[in-house]
């Protein structure tokens, strides 16, 4: 995470992170769009490509009438395989995401904790 150069200054009518307004702005990475997972995104991408393999062997397995207990064991090792997933890509949103909110403060760290809390809270009902 970086700052502005010094001597920079949020645009007019904005606020930096005194809430002050003419205060010096932080400019993050996710400012600039860059997400949490940027920096595995090859790693993740080969990871899903993975997953979309076992996904496909469970059509081809029901095609070929395989055994109903045989596809759920590979229903349940794919299950695992995004939940794991799902996890780093949570770890890398608070790495990221949270904790940049942290550095600016105010409302909007309040929005990145609600943010992430609800996607826990989705990832739990799974």
């Amino acid at each position: 995470m970086t700052t502005t150069e010094a001597g920079a200054t949020a645009p007019s009518g904005e606020t930096g992170d005194t809430g002050e307004a003419g205060a010096a702005a932080i400019v993050t990475d996710h400012d600039r769009g860059i997400h949490g997972y940027h920096k595995q995104k090859d790693e993740h991408l080969k990871r899903l490509r993975r997953i979309e393999g076992q996904v496909r062997g469970l059509q081809r397995m029901v095609d070929e009438d395989v055994y109903c207990i045989d596809i759920l064991t590979q229903v349940s090792a794919s299950t695992k395989a995004l939940q794991s997933f799902a996890l780093q890509l949570l770890e890398e949103h608070l790495r990221h995401c949270v904790a940049d909110a942290a550095v600016k403060g105010g409302a909007e760290i309040d929005a990145k904790v609600e943010e992430a809390t609800k996607a826990i809270a989705r990832l739990l009902r799974t």
